[in-house]
């Protein structure tokens, strides 16, 4: 299993986003939650509410994922990052291998 992560603008961004990954049974599950965020953006700090959202998908599927999200996100530079999780219970495996295209 890979989890990715990303920022979206708001929840809508997300909402829309994570609809098209499940949709395409890239997934089986997405989480998005509020969270705020600081950083520096051409010289000024920004600091604002942005929606993050947690896509948990397989390994095959984590270029085609990155390609929507790219294609889809309103930020220039989104950030799209993915942690390998080495182990999760027998049972999430097995629903999440039957809502996953193979």
């Amino acid at each position: 299993m890979v989890l990715i992560y990303t920022t979206c603008k708001n929840t809508e961004e997300a909402v829309k986003i994570g609809k098209i990954i499940l949709d395409k049974k890239l997934a089986s599950c997405v989480n998005i939650w509020p969270l705020q965020s600081m950083y520096y953006w051409q010289g000024r700090l920004e600091n604002h509410l942005e929606t993050g959202m947690l896509v948990k998908t397989l390994e095959h599927h984590l270029s085609e994922i990155e390609s929507l999200i790219e294609a889809n996100h309103s930020y220039a530079t989104p950030y799209i990052g993915a942690i390998e999780v080495r182990r999760f219970n027998r049972a999430y495996r097995e629903w999440m291998s039957s809502v996953i295209k193979p």
